[in-house]
């Protein structure tokens, strides 16, 4: 199953994450595989490209990050610190931070330039699902399984609100370009 996908800034690539633990790399004009990038030990939940396209970051079952060279497909570094399996990842607009939102509830934010853990985000009930930063990078949206939308200060990590109203779990997030607006995607049962 592939459990996530993302294109390359450029769009000459795409990424996908899966549950047979790789992450492979396409040509977005022919639909060729590129290369597949091996690491995880368990499925990938989530991908995401760097804003220059130059790093790919993926988030793993197996409570790892792993920064890659998109274009050579190395490990450039393995985040870890998560107690849970981690379900979505999001550069900041710097491409100097990164965030990965895991089945604990917890956000983290971590330092592309160090490797290191900056601060955690916590506030979620069950499983965060999505993350997006704003444009400017000075917030962050993180949606759960709880059924939330909590917007955080993305620089000193303070939770600003929440937003409530799904019936369901929260799974996708998106700014609009100019950072006034949120648009949030829950599940729907049937």
């Amino acid at each position: 199953m592939v459990t996530s996908v993302a294109f390359s800034p450029d769009g000459q690539r795409l990424a996908s994450g899966s549950f047979d633990q790789t992450v492979k790399i396409w040509d977005s004009a022919t639909g060729k595989e590129q290369f597949a990038l091996k690491g995880h030990a368990g499925p990938v939940g989530s991908v995401a490209f760097s804003p220059d396209g130059q790093r790919l970051a993926s988030g793993s079952a197996d409570k790892s990050v792993k920064i890659w060279d998109s274009a050579t497909g190395k490990e450039q570094l393995a985040l870890k610190g998560h107690a849970g399996g981690i379900w979505s990842v999001a550069f900041s607009p710097d491409g100097q931070r990164l965030a990965s939102g895991t089945d604990d509830g917890t956000v983290k934010i971590w330092s592309i330039v160090t490797g290191k853990e900056l601060f955690a985000l916590k506030g979620h009930a069950e499983p965060v699902m999505s993350l997006a930063f704003s444009p400017d990078g000075q917030r962050l949206a993180s949606g759960s399984d709880d059924k939330t939308v909590k917007i955080w200060d993305s620089v000193t990590g303070k939770e600003q609100f929440a937003l409530k109203g799904h019936a369901d779990r929260v799974k996708r997030l998106a700014f609009s370009p100019d950072g006034q607006r949120l648009a949030s995607g829950a599940r729907t049962r049937r």
